[in-house]
C-alpha cells in the first residue's frame, strides 16, 4: 500500500507542469496557424507567448522563445525547465512545445 500511494502522488505532483505544457503546446498551435500571427512583427508574436506562459505559470522568458518565419509559413518553440522537489529527490522537467512549419 505504501509504494502504491508513492506512486499516485508522485504521479499527481507531476501532473501539474505537464498540464501546463499542454495547455502551452495548445496555445502555440493556435498561434502558429492563426490568420492574425501571419502579419504581426516576431516580437509581438514572442510578447503574446511570453504573457500566455505568465498566466499558464509557465517559468518561459522572452530569450526562451523562438519565433521564425519561412515560406511555408510559421514556427513557433518555446524551451524551459521545471524543478520540481520530491521528499527526497529532486528533478527537472526540460520541455520544448513548439508548432508551425520550419
Amino acid at each position: 500500500m505504501a509504494v502504491l500511494a508513492a506512486l499516485i502522488a508522485f504521479a499527481a505532483l507531476l501532473s501539474g507542469p505537464y498540464y501546463r505544457n499542454w495547455r502551452m503546446q495548445r496555445f502555440l498551435e493556435e498561434t502558429a496557424y492563426s490568420a492574425e500571427a501571419a502579419t504581426r512583427p516576431p516580437e509581438l508574436i514572442g510578447a503574446g507567448i511570453a504573457e500566455q506562459a505568465a498566466r499558464l505559470g509557465v517559468p518561459v522568458r522572452n530569450e526562451q522563445i523562438r519565433v521564425s518565419r519561412s515560406d511555408r509559413g510559421l514556427y513557433l518553440e518555446a524551451r524551459y525547465i521545471v524543478r520540481v522537489d520530491l521528499l527526497l529527490y529532486t528533478v527537472d522537467l526540460h520541455f520544448r512545445p513548439s508548432a508551425g512549419v520550419r
